[in-house]
């Protein structure tokens, strides 16, 4: 049987979009990488408040 971290990589495809996000008190941090680990575009920073 697989562990549940191989079973979990071999889910990500071609297709697949990993977001990952740095939460925090004032300030949110994401960042966007396809497959390869590739980043796909600049990080994206955001406030944590309602209009962020």
């Amino acid at each position: 049987m697989k562990s549940h971290n191989v079973q979990k990589l071999e889910a990500i495809t071609p297709g697949t979009l990993i977001v990952g996000v740095d939460i925090a008190k004032k300030t949110q941090w994401a960042r966007f990488v396809d497959y390869r680990g590739l980043e796909l575009r600049e990080v994206l920073k955001f406030k944590n408040h309602k209009n962020g």
